[in-house]
């Protein structure tokens, strides 16, 4: 038993000075190549078997030619183990290569494409994620050349729909200026006609950019989609008698929601006046609400006839109004951006698909 003892003690230590003289050729050499640190892992374990059995070997008095042939059995391991170690490391290091020229092409802008050759477990979960971040820049590159689109298209459309009027009003008060308006009442209150129109679109541009710097403060509190919809509905009849739209409620349930009542007030209002600018004349704007199993739905439902599929993923874009042709009283393209601001602002949100004759708009609100 003290033999056996005394045999594993000379083996620890002359394995452990192996160890230790290893271990401080990693930390030098910790920014090489992997090739360098598996070479240094297997020259430290036949090193310290090398250490250990010496070290037995001369406690043992064994004679220099068994010494020597313990030392020959171990110095054509350390040469097997180095040469696999070295293959091992440069297969890898290969790899690892490949993958980061694959990476830093969609660094660049372009798209990840995995290498084909075969990796270990590590690089090949690396893989998987690179290409998932690969995916989810594609997505970001996408919204982002969308929404910087629709930018452009909203201060084209706003630059000419504030020329317009701001023209219109230019000649009416150099008219009114030199004496040569016949009907100066007229002329007033087609200036304040005009003014009041600016206003909401300056008004609209302020909503948007509330939230979009995420400064929109909500006050919710629990009101009845019932009311929500009555208030809007009499907001809207006055358009709608002037646009020959009928106005139809029928499908409201009294259900309560925790939302800001003024917010969603807008939310209705926007969705109301934009389906009865759409539908024709002797046309009808149904409103509906009911609870479903994720959530409360509101649904204005028009009789525009419908929007191109195209079209459809754009609509709550900022700037959209479905034709580069549309003039005033069209407006800006802001109302539906607003809706989905404010809607998503609650957690919810807002959807549109075509129905027959026309499209209808959804809001899902979280249940109170």
């Amino acid at each position: 038993m003290t033999d056996t003892l005394l045999i594993a003690l000379f083996a620890f230590l002359g394995a452990a000075a192996a160890g230790l003289l290893g271990a401080l050729a990693l930390r030098l050499t910790r920014h090489r190549s992997l090739v360098v640190s598996l070479s240094i892992v297997a020259a430290v374990a036949v090193t310290a078997m090398l250490a250990g059995t010496l070290a037995v070997a001369w406690a043992m008095f064994l004679s220099s030619h068994d010494l020597s042939v313990v030392t020959t059995v171990v110095a054509m391991a350390a040469v097997v183990s180095l040469v696999t170690a070295m293959l091992l490391g440069r297969w890898v290091a290969a790899r690892s290569r490949e993958l980061t020229l694959a990476a830093r092409s969609f660094g660049d802008g372009g798209t990840f494409a995995p290498p084909e050759a075969p990796a270990t477990a590590e690089l090949a979960a690396l893989t998987r994620e690179l290409a998932a971040t690969s995916a989810k820049l594609d997505s970001s590159r996408m919204r982002e050349r969308a929404l910087e689109t629709s930018r452009r298209e909203l201060v084209a459309w706003i630059s000419h729909d504030l020329r317009t009027p701001l023209a219109g009003l230019r000649a009416m008060s150099e008219a009114l200026e030199d004496g040569m308006a016949a009907d100066s009442p007229r002329y007033l209150r087609q200036i304040r006609t005009e003014v009041e129109r600016m206003n909401d679109m300056v008004g609209d541009l302020f909503e948007l950019s509330r939230i979009h710097a995420g400064s929109l403060a909500l006050t919710p509190t629990r009101v009845s989609v019932y009311d929500l919809v009555g208030d809007a509905l009499a907001g809207a009849d006055p358009l709608a008698r002037e646009h020959g739209v009928r106005l139809v409620g029928g499908r409201i349930e009294e259900v309560p929601v925790e939302v800001d009542g003024k917010e969603m007030s807008r939310v209705l209002g926007n969705l109301l006046i934009n389906a009865i600018r759409r539908t024709p004349a002797d046309g009808t704007v149904a409103v509906a609400a009911h609870r479903a199993p994720d959530g409360v739905v509101l649904s204005v439902t028009d009789g525009c006839g419908g929007i191109p599929e195209e079209d459809l993923p754009r609509v709550f874009d900022t700037g959209w109004r479905g034709s580069h042709a549309r003039t005033p009283p069209a407006g800006a393209g802001l109302g539906l951006a607003i809706v989905r601001g404010i809607v998503e602002a609650h957690a919810g949100r807002a959807e549109v698909r075509n129905v027959t004759g026309g499209c209808c708009f959804e809001v899902t609100l979280p249940p109170a």
